[in-house]
């Protein structure tokens, strides 16, 4: 069993800091970094942390591209590209030293052609196997069809293919018309699956359970932000709270969360256990600045807290 971890929009993730941030003056910004960025990416590169092997399947274009499939090498991941035009997209975070906010400029994806949208199928149909976990993981791009998540998925119908997809608004919506094994909205995508503005309590877990029960998801996990997250199954529903744990950056978090379930997934942890490790993975990114994501130091340290 191979896990595939797709991106279709990638991005060059740059954080940096400010000592105070003030309109119309010019900011010297200082401990510059960069990171490989984008949903699926941040899925694999946990999961190398955790010593899981992924095939890491993201498009690629322009120097920008290049810089970040260096960047995965360097993490020794092997890049699994598909070549596109237009330059991969870069992303900004910055932290004012001052008041420890920190602010995310999220840049738009690149229009993807016809011909290139076909070719991530191709690629897909030829690299993607029976029992396989395929991970479906961030935003689309510019003007791309809302059902192409839905496309890939009836892709692999009729080989049980796990899908796992990470993504919201109408391409969650639209993928969710097609079956699949796990997705992990937030609240407010939650609600908006739901056609509501707001969920309570109880509404979010009928409706986690009434997702599961139409077997369009056999597993629902929603995150609750700092008050952890809530599994729905077929076993019924299960919550984990976050320790608490001093927070650098949340960028990634919910990526490090479906990291950690499918690697309890693949190591066959009950639903419970496998929401105790998503929650963990989710928490120890919030440990590392900027776009750092978590170290297997800090996932050990939070499962130690969780106990």
């Amino acid at each position: 069993m191979k896990i595939i971890t797709l991106t279709i929009n990638p991005a060059l993730d740059k954080s940096a800091k400010v000592d105070g941030l003030i309109p119309d003056r010019k900011l010297k910004c200082h401990s510059i970094q960069y990171q490989p960025g984008g949903g699926g990416i941040n899925i694999s590169r946990i999961l190398k942390r955790l010593e899981i092997e992924t095939i890491c399947t993201f498009t690629s274009g322009g120097d920008t591209g290049k810089y970040l499939t260096d960047l995965l090498i360097k993490e020794t991941i092997q890049p699994d590209i598909i070549p596109v035009k237009t330059w991969t997209r870069e992303n900004l975070s910055v932290v004012d030293t001052q008041s420890n906010l920190q602010y995310r400029f999220g840049m738009p994806g690149n229009e993807l052609s016809e011909t290139e949208l076909d070719s991530i199928k191709q690629h897909l149909k030829e690299i993607v196997n029976r029992e396989d976990i395929l991970v479906l993981s961030g935003s689309l791009t510019a003007k791309m069809p809302l059902d192409y998540y839905a496309q890939l998925i009836k892709l692999f119908a009729d080989i049980n293919v796990k899908i796992v997809i990470d993504t919201a608004g109408s391409a969650l919506k639209e993928a969710l018309k097609e079956k699949v094994f796990l997705i992990k909205p937030n609240q407010k995508e939650l609600a908006q699956l739901a056609g509501k503005e707001f969920l309570h309590n109880a509404e979010q877990e009928a409706f986690a359970m009434e997702l599961v029960a139409s077997k369009k998801a056999q597993y629902v996990v929603v995150s609750l932000g700092a008050r952890g997250a809530f599994l729905a199954c077929i076993d019924g529903v299960f919550y984990k709270r976050t320790p608490s744990v001093k927070v650098k950056s949340t960028i990634g978090a919910g990526d490090s969360m479906v990291a950690g379930l499918i690697y309890a997934i693949q190591n066959g942890f009950p639903p419970e256990k496998m929401l105790k490790f998503g929650v963990a993975c989710g928490v120890a990114t919030t440990m590392s600045e900027g776009t750092g994501l978590a170290t297997k130091e800090n996932i050990d340290c939070v499962l130690e807290l969780m106990k």
